[in-house]
């Protein structure tokens, strides 16, 4: 699995977001891997969720980030595969909290919801962010 793998999947509502995110990714030296969608014409969310669940299972991506209008859709669709842990996030405070108390391996955004520079937060806050343990690992183990 590589470590500086990064998937991100959006549906039609947030390929602009998508986009500005991959190229944070890219210029915080993150190899990313582009799973769509490809353009603003209407796709179906949970298609996305599905291939961000391979990508993290096969080895292609470490962790995730995943974009619709609200986040909710993608996020719930995402998390009906138990090896993914996909948070939604509104800011930097859920973001850490996720990585470090849940060891979220999916960043889960709303494009309708946060503007950019929260979505740059949150992505910054989930990367920079190790998973704690302890007491938090029995939680994971009973969900993986």
């Amino acid at each position: 699995m590589s470590q500086d793998a990064i998937a991100i999947a959006s549906d039609h509502a947030g390929f602009e977001v998508k986009n500005e995110m991959s190229k944070l990714l890219a210029e915080l030296g993150h190899a990313v891997v582009d799973l769509g969608a490809n353009g603003p014409e209407s796709v179906d969310y949970p298609d996305f969720a599905d291939a961000m669940a391979v990508a993290l299972s096969d080895g292609r991506a470490s962790q995730g980030v995943l974009i619709c209008g609200t986040g909710i859709g993608i996020s719930i669709a995402a998390n009906r595969h138990r090896h993914v842990r996909a948070a939604r996030c509104c800011d930097a405070t859920d973001a850490r909290l996720a990585r470090q108390h849940n060891d979220a391996n999916v960043l889960v955004l709303g494009s309708r919801t946060s503007g950019s520079e929260t979505a740059r937060d949150c992505v910054l806050a989930f990367l920079n962010t190790e998973f704690e343990g302890g007491r938090h690992q029995r939680r994971i183990d009973k969900m993986s």
